[in-house]
């Protein structure tokens, strides 16, 4: 689908090509956002996203190179209005912590359906990802605690 004009545009940064793939499948079938730009770890995000200038960033915090906390920090430090949203596979990830504390805008779990990822260009453009509870959002209540 050919994106609307004003439309969300994303950059979707993960060192796996597999879920950089999985996400622009199920992205691409939204007509209000727009993949503008896709890297496989922090610092190559740093130049696609200087030049693609997006909206929203979907940001994997585990990756080589720079990982997606330093690729965070440098880009709000450039840019605070930028939302970045955290991809994760654990919600109690101390990392994903920190992400939130560096200005992150939320954050979005890899096992989250894809009938919840997509279909939502308005939240992913927000600052949340579709489905995401409060919780999941810069602002909201702490993500659950690690279980004892």
């Amino acid at each position: 689908m050919e994106p609307v004009d004003g439309g969300i545009r994303v950059v979707l940064v993960d060192d796996e090509n597999l879920v950089r793939a999985g996400l622009r499948l199920i992205l691409d079938g939204d007509p209000l956002i727009e993949i503008v730009g896709e890297a496989g770890d922090g610092a190559a995000a740093l130049d696609v996203i200087r030049e693609s200038r997006p909206d929203v960033v979907l940001m994997d915090v585990r990756m080589p190179t720079m990982d997606g906390l330093a690729a965070t920090r440098e880009l709000l430090a450039e840019d605070p209005g930028l939302r970045i949203l955290v991809l994760t596979t654990f919600d109690t990830d101390d990392l994903v912590l920190r992400a939130l504390e560096l200005g992150a805008s939320g954050f979005l779990l890899k096992d989250t359906p894809p009938a919840r990822r997509g279909g939502g260009g308005g939240q992913v453009g927000g600052g949340g990802g579709r489905g995401c509870p409060p919780a999941h959002r810069r602002g909201g209540a702490a993500p659950p605690p690690h279980p004892p």
